[in-house]
């Protein structure tokens, strides 16, 4: 299969149903959940614990650029490394911050990039602007969808797995993106949720996706 995006019908999601369902998701969560947002801000602030949100640039859909939010899980005074791989077990990890990222709790305020148009609720992981300007053609396929809050490779992988393994599984979604499959992964990422991500990751060569994605020679060994 060639290396370029495959122009199939699934690209009528893309165009016509990714972002109404967005809409219709997010919207009435964010509303639902305003009053505990709101309750959490004045608990932060009323026992000291420092920003509750963590904001950092990113990129998105055909490189542009914009701030996400998350619920901070560090400590306050800690100096954030984007490029750093951090485990769930890290020491600077909070007690309550090890909770939210167990349970993706963290990345509820992205609900507030969904609304934008900045990202949406199923899509590869929004990326770091370093890695995206260094991207080759292959692996800058993965910006050519908005971001996502979950993706296929979150529900197949984790973050210990290196990242051309997990920009595999985000190609394979931009060629088969569709209703179904997004339906999928929001299922699969409530199994994630409750059985930790450990026990969900999958080699890509193992699953039914591999065969809609043909690395290029070398891939992944530099």
């Amino acid at each position: 299969m060639s290396n370029r995006v495959q122009l199939t019908s699934t690209t009528r999601w893309f165009a016509w149903g990714k972002r109404p369902f967005d809409l219709l998701v997010a919207f009435p969560l964010t509303l639902s959940l305003a009053p505990i947002l709101g309750a959490m801000v004045v608990l932060a602030r009323a026992l000291a614990w420092g920003p509750l949100f963590f904001r950092q640039e990113r990129a998105g859909k055909d490189g542009k650029l914009f701030r996400t939010l998350k619920f901070r899980t560090m400590r306050a005074e800690r100096k954030p490394d984007p490029k750093e791989i951090v485990p769930l077990d890290h020491s600077d990890i909070t007690a309550v911050g090890r909770f939210l990222r167990r349970t993706k709790l963290d990345e509820l305020p992205q609900l507030l990039n969904v609304l934008t148009g900045d990202m949406s609720l199923i899509g590869p992981r929004p990326t770091l602007p370093d890695q995206a300007a260094a991207y080759d053609d292959f692996r800058r396929q993965r910006l050519l969808v908005r971001p996502g809050m979950t993706g296929l490779a979150q529900v197949y992988s984790n973050s210990l797995v290196p990242w051309d393994e997990r920009i595999l599984y985000d190609l394979a979604y931009v060629r088969r993106c569709s209703f179904v499959l997004d339906l999928w992964i929001l299922i699969r990422t409530i199994g994630v949720i409750f059985l930790g991500e450990k026990r969900m990751t999958r080699p890509f060569h193992s699953t039914r996706f591999a065969k809609f994605v043909s690395p290029p020679t070398g891939y992944g060994k530099s």
